[in-house]
């Protein structure tokens, strides 16, 4: 063994040897309690990012933990390799998506490996295979078979560029693609949807089951459920049979509508549309058609409406009111209508104040009845209060008077209660090609026919031309796209969208747990065994979307009789970004505003372009911003250990990360100091001594090898603090540096727990000391360990267990004062009372050459602390 550490010639070698001994394969056996173990799998964009160093480094120590506890781990990976930047780069560099991603995954897969992870390597899976999106398109066939997938027309946000519809999500704030940066259209398409609105109350009442799941993720994805209790009212249409129906949390204001409102693609709308009105009315229509959903809803935006010219009825009170659209009305929610009550609507008073609209008070303040109604308006009163101008329920308390609305409503036919949800069904259509196919075939006789099971998958085609512009590339191969209905035998065409990618990563995680099937998704008993997952890791914006998607996914395939559990993720941890330093520009805007740190003299930082000085601060590591850190140079420099352990030590995983390279320096050294502490003592000194007789030098030694041990396993369980861990064994090392019994049996016990505890933090070079220690067979960094043979790892030993007796103090050190000032010190018993401590005191050396001839007036004892004499001057 080198004398110095050599991170890069330690961390190949044992790779190497992990690799060949399939030492981190899953165990087939149940002997043990399982743990699965997940981090969130990644696009393969071709390089990892600090980011997903943070999110692999800590998910690894919790599986190495845990294997060396006892349990029995999966802990696989894969990539979520279908998507819009492969088909992107096949029409920027003309290569083949296919050809693309799986160049990137063998890029990503080496960068992994070069950290370290104890991955299973056999569990790999890979979303744009035929081998997983057949199952893929079996499970899809499982909604549809169960009535939760249909395809219907719906408006959609399209984006110009990329040609392909968007998600709201997929749309920022401003209205542009996140994808392409085009500004997002509305556009009418039949699309395909799962019905996920269906299992919105159970989405929403089990969230009360994730006890290891963050409060803010669950508040996040309660609010996007947006569970809202209220009523379904019909208001009649004058010269038609027709109603329009809204719905409302505000039964008891009914009173008070002075206007309803449609969305402009609602159907009624023209119907309603008086000659008159007409012109005005198309062009709005299809000035707001133009606009993204973001845009129509900001709350920023001045509301915008005009008038129909229809009249409908207020059933309540007989009153005629005007129906008019608005852009902040959207047919997919709700009932695609909404009832204008602008005295107890902020929004509806900012609108009927524009419009001049009426504006009739029917809730008063309980204590002060009579204020709103003597004087006009200035704001809408939103409160609970009386109320008033509501015929035969004036006087009555607001709360009260929606349930009494609601009962008068459905004796009077005027409408019912209702529960409504803000989530809206799952919208999975994408035009693209670089997607699972979706297998339905369109026949003219038969409609909707699902491709039967034995011809899954439906294959995408691999020779076409990818021109980035028109309909899906899919949908112009008629060869492809061309085939007999497999019901009747006519002509039928293949549905040419494929699914959005959410799909893929709605159930990976079941197939991890029988990857190489091949006869079906997954084995209900081995999905059964080790699923739910025990804990998943991940970025915070992933808190809604996928793990709503998969969430759902699980309550569906439970029903459908596939497994037997409620929830994917026992526990989530969402760890924090991570930040570098950032230099811009503030005289500048947008993306130019940032400078790349290569460009930057750290000692004067200045524009290059401008000469003017910069600003600096900490911000997400981006390639925009220009201040990422590559973690191949970082492993190339100090080894993939002493990264991992900047990853941890530097912030709690769930904060925000901000890199400094001279805490990566710190780390590295204090590797260094480790190394030599285990390499550079000879343990054939180790002489044997009564353990009941420890020296007080054992004693303290072994005090501070059971504290760290007792801190790390609790710093590694809950909350997963790995920065305070890797704290703790920096005192152990300093504790063995400062330790004066380097022959005693206990200082050997303190080297070789330093080394079990670094294991799951910095494999590779606990590994590596763990053979110098003579624990491990000798393997060179050439050699080669057969495939699933075994030798002695440090990773399978058992994780160490403190000892509560060695955490007892049996001795104190007691200090000795001389009119408060300190003396000196001298050991004395820790259960010793005053007396004794007195007397200890007064018969020490200490004290008997500063109290030799002199009254001692008093003495004041503080039990285990010390001794103060006060002394006749």
């Amino acid at each position: 063994m080198e004398s110095r550490y050599n991170a890069t010639e330690i961390e190949q070698k044992w790779q190497k040897t992990w690799a060949t001994s399939g030492i981190d394969q899953t165990p087939e056996a149940t002997d043990k309690p399982k743990f699965y173990a997940l981090s969130m799998f990644p696009y393969p964009s071709g390089n990892l990012h600090m980011g997903h160093v943070r999110n692999y480094v800590i998910t690894d120590v919790i599986a190495r933990l845990k294997r060396m506890q006892g349990h029995r781990v999966l802990h696989p990976m894969g990539w979520d390799a279908f998507g819009l930047p492969a088909e992107n780069a096949a029409i920027e560099r003309g290569i083949p998506p296919a050809k693309w991603t799986y160049e990137n995954i063998a890029q990503m897969r080496s960068q992994l490996q070069a950290l370290g992870l104890s991955l299973d390597w056999d569990r790999e899976v890979t979303t744009c295979s035929a081998d997983y999106y057949k199952w893929t398109q079996w499970l899809f066939l499982q909604f549809f078979q169960a009535g939760l997938a249909y395809q219907k027309e719906a408006a959609v946000n399209w984006d110009p560029v990329d040609q392909t519809v968007l998600a709201n999500e997929q749309v920022d704030s401003e209205g542009y693609s996140w994808r392409s940066g085009a500004k997002v259209e509305r556009k009418l398409l039949k699309q395909w949807f799962l019905k996920i609105t269906d299992y919105a109350e159970q989405l929403l009442q089990d969230l009360d089951k994730l006890s290891g799941w963050p409060d803010r993720v669950k508040t996040m994805q309660a609010n996007w459920i947006g569970k809202s209790v209220g009523a379904y009212l019909e208001f009649p249409i004058v010269g038609r049979e027709d109603k329009i129906g809204v719905f409302t949390t505000r039964p008891d204001t009914v009173y008070g509508v002075s206007y309803v409102v449609l969305a402009p693609e609602h159907p009624l709308t023209l119907q309603v549309t008086t000659p008159e009105q007409k012109k005005a009315v198309e062009a709005f229509i299809k000035e707001v058609a133009s606009e993204s959903e973001i845009e129509r809803t900001a709350e920023d935006k001045p509301k915008r409406g005009i008038k129909t010219g229809g009249i409908a009825l207020n059933p309540f009170n007989g009153a005629e009111i005007p129906i008019l659209i608005a852009d902040y009305v959207l047919y997919e929610y709700g009932t695609g209508a909404v009832m204008g009550v602008p005295a107890h609507d902020t929004r509806d008073f900012k609108f009927a104040k524009e419009k001049n609209l009426p504006i009739k008070v029917v809730i008063v303040p309980e204590n002060n009845v009579g204020a709103i109604r003597e004087s006009p308006l200035q704001n809408a009163y939103t409160d609970p209060g009386i109320m008033v101008n509501s015929g035969q329920f004036d006087g009555t308390a607001s709360e009260a008077g929606k349930t009494k609305i609601i009962q008068y409503a459905e004796e009077k036919g005027y409408g019912k209660a209702r529960i409504q949800y803000r989530l809206r069904d799952w919208l999975i259509s994408r035009q693209r090609y670089w997607g699972c196919p979706i297998p339905i075939i369109h026949c003219p006789s038969c409609g909707q026919v699902p491709v039967p099971e034995a011809d899954l998958p439906v294959e995408l085609p691999e020779q076409l031309e990818f021109g980035g512009k028109g309909a899906s590339p899919l949908a112009k191969l008629e060869a492809w796209m061309n085939v007999p209905c497999p019901s009747c035998g006519e002509p039928a065409k293949r549905e040419t969208d494929t699914m959005d990618t959410f799909i893929d990563s709605s159930w990976y995680f079941f197939r991890y747990t029988d990857a190489k099937n091949p006869d079906i998704a997954f084995d209900k008993n081995k999905v059964n065994d080790w699923m739910s997952v025990d804990q998943y890791v991940g970025g915070i914006e992933h808190a809604i979307l996928h793990l709503l998607y998969s969430r759902f996914f699980t309550k569906v395939l439970r029903d459908r009789g596939l497994l037997n559990f409620d929830e994917p993720f026992e526990r989530l941890l969402t760890q924090g970004m991570v930040q570098g330093k950032t230099y811009f520009n503030p005289n500048k805007a947008g993306k130019d505003k940032w400078i790349p740190t290569s460009m930057i003299d750290p000692e004067n930082p200045q524009d290059p372009q401008t000469g003017e000085p910069l600003e600096v601060c900490y911000a997400t590591m981006s390639k925009s911003k220009g201040n990422g850190v590559a973690p191949e140079e970082v492993i190339a420099t100090y080894g993939a250990d002493t990264a991992r352990m900047f990853i941890l030590f530097k912030a709690p995983p769930e904060k925000d990360l901000e890199w400094d390279d001279a805490d990566v320096e710190g780390q590295f050294r204090f590797l260094n100091r480790v190394w030599s502490q285990v390499t550079e003592w000879d343990s054939s000194q180790v002489t044997s001594n009564n353990p009941k007789k420890l020296s007080k030098a054992e004693k303290d030694l072994r005090r501070a090898i059971h504290t760290a041990i007792k801190e790390i396993s609790q710093d590694l369980e809950g909350d997963y603090q790995f920065n305070t861990a890797v704290a703790e064994l920096m005192k152990l090392s300093n504790a063995i540096k400062d330790a004066k019994c380097v022959d005693s049996p206990v200082y050997q016990e303190a080297v070789e727990t330093l080394v079990l505890l670094l294991a799951p933090f910095a494999p590779h070079i606990a590994e590596e000391l763990w053979q110098h220690l003579g624990k491990t067979d000798e393997v060179e960094a050439d050699s080669a360990v057969s495939r699933r043979s075994t030798f002695d790892s440090v990773h399978q030993q058992s994780f160490p267990v403190f000892d509560s007796d060695a955490l007892v103090v049996d001795e104190i050190t007691l200090v000795i004062q001389i009119m408060g000032k300190t003396r000196g010190t001298i050991q004395a018993p820790a259960n010793a009372d005053k007396a004794t401590l007195e007397q200890l005191a007064t018969e020490s050396d200490v004290a008997q050459r500063y109290l030799e001839g002199k009254e001692i007036r008093k003495v004041i004892v503080v039990p285990n602390k010390l001794v103060n004499f006060v002394i006749a001057k």
